[in-house]
């Protein structure tokens, strides 16, 4: 009797280590944020918004984790006991949070189907049009780059408009990636770089949290 091979699929997960700081607000976006966002932080200010739907697991009272299907790919966040302030002038203050990211894909489209989650209400549909702007950081000193190319150590900067359940929101954003030395620089650099001529509403940090916090205050 001939031996029996058994072959093993592994969705292997990748982990990445983030500093981000988040602001949401309830409503649209206000007309003069997006114009100073397109016309002050984008390097082409006719880019057209990016969108997209992801599907979050509802974990309440749990809001250091985040797990979510997104463009076919499962995510799962770990926020880290480590925070701290970030602030820019009176205007601008929020809690920055370490975050653990781990992605899992599976090439034969077998796992992660959003179709099984169907009328699971513990799944929440996430609807977002979202600008973005990525930065390079060299020697604490960020600089607006094109979004395809790769670099090492960065920021990325959006400005999201979200509708869960029929419920607006819109939320301006930083998540500094690269050397786990460097992130946290990297992300206040770049915080005082776009926030230095920023005029608007105030961001501060009772609306400073992350997708599992809104999650948790809209549902």
């Amino acid at each position: 009797m001939l031996p029996v091979r058994v072959i093993y699929r592994f969705i292997v997960p990748r982990m990445l280590t983030t500093y981000e700081v988040r602001w949401f607000n309830s409503g649209d976006i206000p007309e003069n944020i997006e114009s100073w966002f397109k016309h002050n932080c984008l390097v082409s200010p006719t880019k057209l918004p990016e969108k997209r739907e992801d599907v979050y697991l509802y974990t309440p009272k749990c809001n250091y984790l985040g797990i979510k299907l997104r463009q076919g790919g499962l995510e799962v966040k770990w926020r880290c006991p480590e925070t701290e302030i970030m602030q820019s002038g009176s205007s601008i203050k929020g809690n920055v949070e370490k975050w653990k990211k781990w992605r899992c894909y599976d090439s034969t489209g077998e796992s992660f189907s959003v179709q099984q989650m169907t009328d699971n209400p513990v799944w929440v549909k996430v609807e977002k049009v979202r600008y973005s702007q990525l930065y390079t950081v060299v020697s604490k000193l960020p600089k607006a780059v094109s979004t395809d190319i790769d670099i090492d150590n960065g920021c990325s900067l959006e400005l999201t408009s979200v509708e869960i359940n029929e419920t607006k929101w819109w939320s301006i954003a930083l998540e500094a990636f690269g050397e786990n030395f460097n992130l946290k620089d990297n992300l206040l650099a770049t915080g005082d770089l776009i926030f230095r001529d920023y005029e608007s509403l105030l961001l501060q940090t009772e609306n400073s949290f992350s997708y599992p916090s809104l999650l948790e205050l809209v549902i």
